[in-house]
Parts: C-alpha cells; sequence; structure tokens
C-alpha cells in the first residue's frame, strides 16, 4: 500500500480516506512526476497530509497553482493579507474582531447539532471549488483537530433503491443551509449582500475519476427541490447519517508546519468544536482551486440562483 518516487512516499491511513505524503518539500518547486504522484493520490484518497513543511504566503500559493487556477480568498473575506488576494487566513480571533461576538454566538448555538460543521467548501456557488490546500501557522497543543469524510463511499454504501433514487434529485445550497443567514447584524449583512445560492445535483459524477458522490452538507444545503419540507428533512438527515458515519472519515492532528490537501468534490469535513472554552491561537491559511459546475448522474448541470461564479475575480461587497 505504500507507494515512492524517488523520495516520494504516499501512505494511507484510514480504511476509505486519507494519505500521509512525505519525502517532498512542496515549498520549493516540484517536477512534473511529483505534481501528478500528488495529484494522483489525491484522487485516491480524497485528502493527503505534508508534515513539517515551511510554506509562507508566496509558497503555499505556488503550490496550489500547480494543480490549478486559485480564487480569491473568500467569497465574504474583503481583506486578504496585503499582496495576496488568494489567501483566506482562519482564525477565530479575526472572526469576533470584523462581526463581533454575534458571530461565535451563531457558532455555538449550531455546535449542538449532531451534523452542525460538516460541509464541503463554498457550496453555495455555482462552481464550489475543486480543493483546498490549508496550512497551519499557529495550534493549540491540545484539540484543534479536522475531520474529513469521503462522500464517494458514502453514495457507495448506499443501497441500490436509494442509490437510484437520490442519483435524481436536486438540492438548494446557500449560506446557512436550512438555518439561513437573516438579522441585522454585520455577519448578516455581509452575507446577504454577497448573496451565493445555487442548486447542485444531490450526487455528482466526479470530472476527472467517474465516481459518483453525495454532494449534500449541513453546512450549504437548505432543502431537497421539488419535494415537500418534510420529505426533504427526511432525505436530508438520511444523507448526513450517510456522510458523518466513522467508518468513511480520518481525522488530523495539526501542527505548526502540517499542511492539508483535499478533493472539495468528493469530501466534506468537520471545523473543531473543542475550542470554544479554551483561552488558545489558532491560526492556519487556506488557498482554493477554481471549480468546475457540477454534474449530476443524468447530465444536467448545477443552476445559478444569486451571485456569479467563484474565481479570481471575485469582489466582496462592502458597505
Amino acid at each position: 500500500m505504500t507507494a515512492t518516487l524517488n523520495t516520494l512516499v504516499v501512505r494511507p491511513v484510514a480504511g476509505h480516506i486519507g494519505a500521509d505524503i512525505s519525502g517532498v518539500d512542496i515549498s520549493r518547486p516540484l517536477p512534473e512526476k511529483a505534481v501528478e504522484e500528488i495529484r494522483n493520490a489525491l484522487s485516491r484518497y480524497k485528502v493527503v497530509f505534508f508534515r513539517e513543511q515551511e510554506l509562507d504566503h508566496a509558497s503555499q500559493i505556488a503550490f496550489g497553482r500547480r494543480f490549478g487556477a486559485l480564487t480569491y480568498a473568500h467569497p465574504h473575506d474583503d481583506a486578504p493579507p496585503e499582496g495576496f488576494p488568494e489567501i483566506f487566513t482562519i482564525d477565530p480571533r479575526r472572526y469576533e474582531e470584523r462581526y463581533g461576538p454575534e458571530f461565535r454566538d451563531r457558532v455555538v448555538r449550531r455546535q449542538y447539532s449532531y451534523f452542525a460543521g460538516w460541509h464541503t467548501d463554498v457550496t453555495a456557488a455555482v462552481n464550489p471549488p475543486a480543493g483546498s490546500i490549508l496550512r497551519a501557522e499557529t495550534v493549540p497543543e491540545q484539540g484543534g483537530d479536522t475531520t474529513w469524510t469521503n462522500l464517494v463511499a458514502a453514495y457507495e454504501g448506499l443501497s441500490a433503491p436509494v442509490k437510484s433514487f437520490v442519483d435524481g434529485l436536486r438540492a438548494e445550497h446557500r449560506y446557512g443551509g436550512a438555518e439561513r443567514i437573516s438579522g441585522s447584524g454585520s455577519y448578516a449583512k455581509r452575507v446577504n449582500d454577497n448573496l451565493l445560492v445555487a442548486v447542485h445535483p444531490v450526487v455528482r459524477v466526479h470530472p476527472l475519476t467517474g465516481e459518483r458522490a453525495l454532494f449534500v452538507n449541513p453546512g450549504f444545503t437548505s432543502h431537497v427541490v421539488d419535494v415537500s419540507a418534510r420529505e426533504s428533512k427526511a432525505i436530508l438527515d438520511l444523507l448526513y447519517a450517510e456522510i458523518t458515519r466513522p467508518e468513511y472519515t480520518v481525522r488530523f492532528r495539526w501542527e505548526p508546519g502540517s499542511v492539508a490537501f483535499w478533493d472539495n468534490r468528493a469530501t466534506a469535513h468537520l471545523a473543531p468544536r473543542d475550542l470554544e472554552h479554551l483561552d488558545v491561537e489558532r491560526r492556519l491559511h487556506r488557498v482554493t482551486l477554481i471549480g468546475e459546475v457540477p454534474v449530476g448522474p443524468d447530465g444536467r448541470e448545477s443552476e445559478l440562483v444569486a451571485g456569479k461564479p467563484f474565481t479570481d475575480e471575485h469582489t466582496v461587497k462592502v458597505d
């Protein structure tokens, strides 16, 4: 199960998802053969991990561009690091400074749901990101792990009749999911002033591997279209229970210099929920690969409802 390319080693770490990659310095220019090996590992294992990397913003961006064009930092972030519009900094203290206690209160309220926190990045866009690369700058000595789940394995674990049923369904995605962002606070205003809404197939066909993956997530999916509210909830509860089954997941312990690279078309991930009571710092930086418009098993593409495709030319409306 271990593949070697010169000094590059790929080692699977869980039964359905995840692999460690060692023997490579991703802060430096990589030969095309190494890039292809990393790309192949990503297709097979859905998320790959690198340790003890010495990346800065520029080298993280350069590494990301070996795998495709990069988006602007985030649909709602008007202040990426100066000179690096591709970088999205993940730091709870930064969010609270910007949006006030309402942001923290919203997170705390959602954490009491079993599914809270699970999401696939920016699926409110008509072309959700193809992949994300996240590096750790500052992480606590305890807590703060991230968990990923394999949405292909979750689909394949369904019975044939259920697969046939969900293959033809479509669902709306928006920020806040079923709990739509409302109110007069600064966070709600930022989301609604920069509204992104799309209708995606519940099952998407991966453009590279041809695999079918469940493409719903509690963070962004508001409802299944063309069914009743009661039916939508029942369907989504069933699918959320599948995508969060422990056997489809891998959990990653961050250290400074750790990097995770995941296929956003075939995974969902769970942000940590064990730090709210601790006075600790956690700062990570992400770059995001521009994605294509999803396609379902019936060949139908996703539909734009509000906003525009998420690309490097994105601008954020700020009052």
